[in-house]
């Protein structure tokens, strides 16, 4: 009894360590990437606004968005917040980077309630704060990543046959949505939009984190440009992410942004924690308690999105309409969709 209880202690110890220095850079790095995403939100939006109210709607399939000043102030903003994303991928685990995500549907929403008008209902609300504490509570039980020493090991894990199906029935769907569902309902339903970014998006992460772990071998010494696979995870990533611009473009600019954050940020942190899941393996390395807590994040989560979407059928006790000023669009307190009528100009 006396062994187990001095085990139990060692391991205690050991879980409070504190955090490596690699840690800190990785928490800074993740903490600045929420920051100018959360930023790049509104401005991409403010942007869309304004190129929509001159030409075609990003919504409807248009681009003179990409003539918009604003947007690609916005888009160099969430690139910038991009690399910081990716390289505290490099230094600190998906455990500790990932539910930092969640800082930026704040600042998304704070500075929706002030720039863009954009208001919630009490339970939109609510949804929100389900939705975060429950990613919160998978990310902050998910296990520690196992150490890679060389691309060629991430290569290996996406090469076995539970994560090759994983990826086939990631691509089957998103082109399912794409070419059958998003045509016909994508101006209505926000998760046919957010679905095919949350999608690729698991992909994306695990091929930026093999990215990341070959230029910081690379950086500190060993070399991992040489190997093919290091640009073939970078090409993935160039299609996974001019992919979900586009479609989170369209998100933006047909639904309300701070419901657009937050369930992007749910769908897309458990697309991702399921991908590394398979990919890993990490519940084999957990005790039951870890993965049902993980389970109930699951159901808070799905608790949260819930309440986001109903939101929208409360429309009797939304807020007077008011029209913005600048750019002639007029916003009512609680939309979950841009209605129709408030696209007159």
């Amino acid at each position: 009894m006396a062994a187990l209880d001095t085990g139990a202690a060692d391991a205690m110890s050991d879980a409070y360590k504190g955090m490596s220095s690699d840690n800190i850079k990785g928490l800074v790095l993740g903490l600045s990437s929420s920051f100018f995403i959360g930023a790049s939100f509104i401005v991409k939006k403010k942007g869309l606004k304004k190129a929509g109210a001159s030409g075609v709607r990003a919504g409807v399939g248009g681009y003179s968005y990409l003539f918009e000043p604003l947007w690609w102030v916005g888009m160099i903003t969430m690139i910038v917040g991009e690399i910081a994303n990716f390289a505290a991928y490099a230094f600190a685990p998906a455990i500790l980077v990932t539910p930092l995500g969640a800082l930026s549907i704040i600042i998304s929403a704070v500075l929706a309630h002030f720039i863009l008008r954009e208001k919630l209902h009490i339970f939109g609300i609510l949804g929100c704060a389900l939705c975060v504490v429950g990613s919160t509570t998978i990310v902050l039980h998910a296990p520690q990543e196992r150490e890679i020493q060389s691309v060629k090991e991430v290569w290996d894990l996406a090469s076995e046959p539970a994560f090759l199906f994983y990826a086939a029935l990631v691509i089957s769907v998103v082109l399912i949505l794409i070419f059958q569902y998003i045509p016909q309902y994508g101006q209505t339903h926000i998760l046919f939009y957010i679905g095919v970014c949350s999608l690729v998006g698991s992909l994306s992460v695990m091929s930026v984190k093999a990215l990341g772990i070959a230029l910081k071998l690379t950086l500190s010494g060993t070399n991992q440009l040489i190997y093919p696979q290091t640009w073939t995870f970078s090409m993935i990533v160039t299609i996974c992410v001019l992919t979900q611009m586009n479609y989170l473009n369209k998100a933006l600019d047909t639904f309300n942004t701070a419901v657009v954050s937050p369930i992007y940020y749910v769908m897309f942190t458990s697309f991702t924690i399921l991908a590394s899941v398979i990919m890993f393996k990490d519940w084999d390395r957990q005790n039951p308690t870890q993965i049902v807590t993980e389970l109930c994040g699951f159901v808070t989560i799905l608790s949260g999105t819930f309440l986001l979407h109903k939101t929208k059928d409360i429309a009797d006790v939304r807020l007077p309409k008011h029209a913005d000023e600048e750019d002639g669009y007029v916003q009512e307190g609680i939309p979950l969709r841009r209605q129709e009528s408030s696209r007159t100009s």
